[in-house]
């Protein structure tokens, strides 16, 4: 673990600070049982901790079941409150009025019927952990939309229904549930790369628990449990070579590839098409892209690679001109650097 200057927190960044941590004291707690394919019990080990809860005292309640439950899961909810759903959508007011300390919430990633408050579920229980509510779910690893790519790839199928990963960071505990030992799923490959594309989702969620912990606390650390990578582009970039480059070491790592370009003014047609086709290949080879505000090069990229845990660089460079990578360089001290020459005549 390196540490990063310490530097001074402007206002702004402290308010937003003081505001986040009071956000997180007002919100109900989220833990998410996480699946890596169906049958693996997600839903039972959820239900099953609902009902150890409550009977330990918590006031715990069911706002969504599954249409289709298993015998075993029957079972527990007939043992706890249920709130009855409209259309099958979560309702939201009897909740609010019902205040129980748990909600349990199954099938997150299920589309509400038109006319509902939320095109969404997980956006319900974003409403409700709003209300001060704790919420235990359940979802399963292909209904995360960023990672549908990668479950694509191994099991040739994708959902229909999804929640954004961004959500998933949200989640103050999240448990990966394994398959039992005698239970036949299929291609023991497939279900191998599938777990581990769920450990490797669980990681990141408490990458995230724990930078947001050390920015409540005002402790500038870089670490990270995976490699992040973030290709730098330009109209003039070598793209070609430096996404196919960062593509191999995310998958090496089990890291995560990102890009990132500093928007410019007054870009003529020729180099705005360019740009264009760089990001269009970033995002075709399934990188997160970014578009920087207009400023400082340097300051740019060093704020971001900070904000998003980098610890790879890669850069475009041209050895015929001066140029701000110098400085770059020398504060890089949380990332490595490194560099491709620019194409040429370009």
């Amino acid at each position: 673990m390196r540490s990063a200057p310490q530097r001074r927190l402007d206002p702004d960044e402290l308010l937003r600070r003081v505001q986040a941590e009071e956000r997180r004291e007002r919100r109900g707690r989220l833990k998410v049982f996480l699946g890596y394919a169906p049958r693996v019990g997600k839903s039972l080990r959820m239900f099953d901790e609902g009902r150890r809860r409550k009977e330990r005292g918590q006031d715990v309640v069911v706002a969504a079941v599954q249409e289709k439950s298993t015998e075993a899961v029957r079972e527990i909810i007939v043992r706890l409150e249920q709130l009855p759903t409209v259309d099958g959508a979560i309702d939201l007011p009897a909740v609010f009025r019902r205040r129980p300390s748990v909600c349990l919430v199954d099938e997150l990633a299920f589309d509400n019927p038109p006319g509902s408050a939320n095109a969404c579920r997980w956006q319900d229980v974003d409403a409700i952990l709003n209300q001060g509510i704790a919420v235990m779910s359940a979802i399963n690893v292909q209904h995360i939309r960023e990672q549908q790519p990668a479950v694509e790839a191994i099991t040739g199928k994708r959902a229909t229904r999804s929640i954004p990963q961004e959500f998933l960071r949200e989640a103050d505990e999240i448990e990966v549930v394994d398959a039992p030992p005698d239970l036949s799923m299929g291609d023991a490959r497939a279900l191998a790369e599938l777990r581990e594309l769920a450990l490797l989702l669980a990681a990141d969620v408490v990458d995230h628990q724990l930078q947001a912990y050390l920015d409540s606390h005002g402790v500038s650390v870089h670490w990270g449990a995976q490699e992040r990578i973030l290709v730098c582009l330009t109209p003039r970039s070598n793209a070609l070579d430096m996404l196919h480059s960062g593509q191999r070491n995310a998958r090496r790592f089990h890291g995560a590839l990102l890009v990132a370009y500093v928007a410019q003014v007054n870009l003529s047609p020729a180099d705005q098409q360019r740009l264009d086709d760089n990001l269009a290949l970033a995002r075709e080879l399934g990188a997160e892209v970014h578009c920087l505000p207009a400023g400082d090069f340097v300051d740019s990229l060093l704020a971001f690679a900070r904000e998003h845990r980098i610890t790879q660089l890669f850069l475009g460079h041209s050895q015929r001109e001066r140029s701000p990578i110098e400085r770059l360089i020398d504060a890089a001290e949380d990332f490595d650097i490194r560099l491709f020459p620019h194409g040429e005549g370009k």
